[in-house]
């Protein structure tokens, strides 16, 4: 079920980094080179892949562009809200 603009803004004060714009939250992380950028793409794929929820994301050298969206929704899910957790969870346990 889509989520309201209150939802939204409120589950974004627990993610770091993370914007609401375009019906969508938008993230973008900076690595040290292409190789860990893309070590870091390949686990957010095992657990897009096991939450059967998967970003729309672009990488380009070392920086790593991630939008959430719930598309059969038409907005924001607490699907997005989950996988944009893992992804700091993720991301938290690289640095």
């Amino acid at each position: 079920m889509k989520m309201t603009e209150v939802e939204i803004k409120s589950a974004l004060k627990d993610l770091k980094e993370w914007e609401y714009h375009e019906n969508a939250i938008h993230t973008t992380f900076e690595f040290n080179d292409f190789k860990d950028a893309f070590s870091v793409m390949t686990r957010i794929a095992f657990e897009a892949e096991a939450q059967n929820h998967h970003p729309d994301w672009s990488n380009v050298y070392n920086k790593l562009m991630i939008t959430l969206t719930t598309h059969d929704a038409g907005g924001i899910t607490t699907k997005d809200i989950q996988l944009a957790k893992t992804i700091d969870q993720i991301i938290e346990g690289d640095e």
